[in-house]
């Protein structure tokens, strides 16, 4: 299927190529990209999962895992005890997974599941990581044994992962680090923490009779956003998780400071966020999250300043809905940064915003 809205077609044509080794873990064909790389006496081992756009497959994310792991490299002692890697898996109904062209089309072209289908893929991708999560150092590194084993025998452990996702996979990053307390920080890149806010406004442009027949009054509940639905969202995905289907309270209450507090303190407390978003965008328009990262970072500088969350919010005004150059470089110096925070005694910076 054609993809007219393709975010990866700036990805350089050349450059530094890393190792890549193809294993079957867990009934998925996943790439593990540096493995060959790691220093001789690494032991602890920082994960950076990559998952792709909607339409397209793992092979996308090689060039990302090549442009990042080469400057970790670079800024690195070969005699370091961490080193870093980098994964990547075809996403539901994608690449070697596909079963259906039609489920990844969008209401006009056809599809009337779209909103169901879609988000099926994005919480499945953040289902799938979370599994992967539980695997992967037994098959890399097991006991001295497997593909990743220390030269000297050394038990090596993954023990810190990072997300990075592009449009489709920056809506399941924004999931991941909700969901899983192992993915401590993420690059959300062209992505949407609303899924509600974002899907009604397509249903909008798309002229869906469940919307224009109200104006989108009874959208979420109906047969384009069932109920179902809805509760899939309250479960799995930042705005619902927090406010379910109603308003965003920017500056909320003093006893819903209360509620929303334990709520961020299971889900992201001292995790790292760098939000990049195309200021020309028009498939996943920045105004779509906008107001739940307006709540997002007066709460991390405010009232939950003592949660620690790091939040890096940038828009690039002249980008659309691509991972442009400057989006990729600012995302390697995020990467970079809090690997190597891993390793410092202040693990939290200030978030620029």
């Amino acid at each position: 299927m054609a993809d007219t809205n393709n975010p990866m077609v700036d990805s350089p044509t050349s450059g530094p190529a890393v190792s890549k080794t193809t294993l079957p873990i867990a009934g998925l064909q996943v790439d593990v990209y540096g493995l060959a790389e790691l220093p001789a006496a690494a032991t602890s081992i920082s994960c950076l999962w990559l998952h792709h756009p909607r339409l397209r497959s793992k092979v996308d994310m090689g060039y990302i895992a090549d442009e990042i792991l080469s400057a970790y490299h670079a800024a690195s002692s070969p005699a370091s005890t961490r080193g870093l890697i980098a994964v990547a898996f075809d996403q539901r109904n994608h690449g070697s997974r596909l079963i259906s062209e039609t489920a990844n089309a969008a209401w006009r072209q056809g599809n009337a599941t779209h909103a169901q289908d879609m988000f099926g893929t994005i919480s499945g991708a953040v289902t799938d990581t979370v599994h992967l999560l539980d695997v992967l150092e037994g098959y890399l590194f097991g006991a001295g044994g497997g593909p990743g084993a220390a030269p000297g025998g050394e038990d090596r452990h993954i023990d810190s992962n990072l997300v990075l996702g592009v449009s489709l996979g920056g809506h399941s990053a924004w999931q991941l680090l909700f969901a899983e307390p192992r993915v401590t920080a993420g690059v959300i890149v062209i992505g949407c923490p609303d899924y509600m806010n974002l899907l009604q406004d397509r249903a909008r442009l798309s002229k869906l009779e469940t919307f224009t027949v109200d104006k989108g009054a009874t959208f979420f509940g109906s047969k384009d956003f069932p109920k179902a639905l809805v509760r899939a969202c309250e479960k799995y995905d930042p705005k619902a998780i927090i406010f379910s289907s109603g308003e965003i309270l920017t500056e909320p209450s003093a006893s819903e400071q209360d509620r929303i507090r334990s709520i961020l303190d299971s889900k992201i407390r001292g995790k790292r966020f760098q939000i990049l978003s195309g200021g020309a965008d028009k498939l996943v328009p920045y105004k779509a999250g906008q107001t739940f990262l307006d709540f997002f970072k007066n709460a991390t500088t405010g009232w939950y300043k003592d949660g620690n969350v790091y939040v890096e919010d940038n828009v690039y005004p002249d980008a659309g809905h691509v991972f442009a150059p400057e989006m990729r470089r600012d995302a390697i110096r995020f990467v970079l940064d809090t690997v190597k925070s891993l390793d410092t005694s202040s693990r939290v910076a200030s978030p620029k915003i």
